[in-house]
């Protein structure tokens, strides 16, 4: 068990008991067995073993833990006193609803007894995404002591890294030994995507002995873009395939939260347009302020997906003629198919983009069934020669108003990177990859970050 996995377990257990004694029972010979079934679900589905990234996760894990519970407690009831099905449930909500606050609880209120101390190794952009991620992310419980730059190493010959980490803990690689001990370091982050295995190697001399936890961010381009599962072949490791269809009760349950959502979504796009609207006339446009366009759907059919007006009439001709003008602009449009600082946006657009909410009337997609909550990017008919490969894969689900590309870099990420991103979705969507999706959407629209 994790130090706060062993907290949440010992709090979790008390209240477990407190209720068998508290509730009115009508046979009082059962409770000891359904404690222990309780308890052991929660320890099999490993809720206190592991480090916990994401709220997401551990609320997975609760879910599970707290169904399997009930289920081997109501054979229990259901042997003995069948009577009490109705305390069983009432037990096992409250139960699920005290140990999904205390799991959130305990993280923000005992975080400095049982925060994990990070080192990064590396400079670059993907330390620089981690250290971003860990700021926006306290239930992980990471709290990063040092960066470690290993540019101009003699050892790594192969390691040149720009600097894109801001940070006053950035040291020299010849210091990394001293601050593992000093600095208490008990999980190493290695943020170099482009270390050899010998690299991987040395540094992991060093770090393996110390840190309990060693984690590698991969390269993206090596992201296997289906569902795998390592199988032990005789002494060999093989890496196989077991993506499978997406179940009839998946995608039943899949169109029914893009329903909900979607009706909420259409009723808060009443008062954003108002406001919209309001903010282009003050600014002296008087146009519409929605438009649409052509986007590819499932299995490749064209729909018209529905978005705010971000950017000034007949932009499609100022960008040509921009290019035109610019080699620059024309190599950036056409590497990342968007401007980083594009002339174009309109007032209201930039606090559109800024807060993520320019997509906001695809809602309108979603509730119609031409779109999901989740998914990946509604790509431009002109983009198809680009997307390559790619393409038959991704057309396989519905393009979504948020997808796995908006919320693991967004504006950081190239075309080609959003590509696989999609992809990897396509082949691996799960409800909870979903929930995990919207959750991160969410933090990011309410703190505005990397805004596309």
């Amino acid at each position: 068990m994790t130090k706060i996995g062993i907290l949440n377990f010992i709090v979790d257990t008390l209240f477990a008991t407190f209720l068998l004694v508290a509730l009115p029972w009508l046979d009082n010979d059962f409770q000891s067995r359904l404690f222990v079934a309780y308890i052991l679900m929660q320890i099999i589905v490993g809720r206190y073993r592991r480090i916990v990234l994401l709220a997401t996760d551990e609320l997975r894990l609760c879910i599970m833990s707290h169904v399997y519970a009930f289920m081997i407690d109501f054979l229990i009831i259901w042997s003995y006193s069948p009577k009490d099905w109705k305390m069983l449930v009432l037990f096992i909500l409250l139960c699920f609803v005290f140990d999904v606050w205390f799991a959130i609880f305990s993280r923000h209120h005992f975080r400095k007894y049982f925060e994990h101390r990070v080192m990064v190794i590396g400079v670059g952009p993907s330390a620089e995404r981690f250290r971003t991620t860990v700021a926006h992310n306290r239930f992980s419980m990471f709290d990063i002591r040092a960066f470690i730059n290993c540019n101009h190493v003699p050892e790594f010959e192969n390691i040149h890294q720009r600097e894109f980490v801001q940070s006053r803990r950035i040291y020299p690689f010849y210091e990394m030994d001293a601050l593992l001990e000093t600095q208490h370091i008990d999980t190493v982050i290695i943020a170099i995507t482009q270390m050899n295995q010998r690299d991987i190697q040395r540094i992991m001399n060093k770090v393996q002995d110390v840190a309990e936890n060693v984690y590698f961010v991969p390269r993206l381009e090596n992201l296997i873009t289906f569902d795998t599962k390592v199988e032990d072949y005789d002494g060999q490791l093989l890496v196989a395939n077991s993506s499978g269809s997406i179940t009839t009760l998946s995608a039943f349950c899949k169109r029914l939260m893009d329903i909900v959502f979607g009706l909420l979504g259409c009723i808060l796009l009443l008062p954003l347009s108002l406001y919209v609207k309001i903010i282009n006339v003050k600014h002296g446009d008087h146009g519409p302020i929605f438009f649409t366009q052509d986007r590819i759907g499932k299995n490749g059919k064209l729909f018209k997906i529905y978005k705010y007006r971000t950017m000034v009439p007949h932009a499609d001709q100022i960008l040509d003629e921009l290019m035109a003008k610019d080699p620059a602009i024309r190599k950036e449009y056409t590497i990342n198919k968007k401007l980083e600082h594009d002339p174009r946006i309109t007032k209201a657009g930039e606090f559109l983009r800024k807060k993520s909410l320019d997509e906001f009337p695809q809602f309108i997609n979603v509730l119609k069934g031409e779109m999901s909550l989740v998914g990946p990017r509604p790509y431009l008919p002109k983009e198809k020669k680009d997307m390559g490969e790619h393409y038959k894969f991704i057309i396989q689900s519905k393009p979504g108003l948020t997808g796995m590309w908006q919320t693991h870099g967004r504006s950081d990420v190239t075309f080609d990177e959003r590509l696989m991103l999609d992809n990897y979705y396509s082949h691996n969507w799960n409800i909870w990859l979903d929930i995990t999706i919207i959750y991160r959407t969410i933090n990011i629209v309410l703190g505005g970050r990397g805004a596309m």
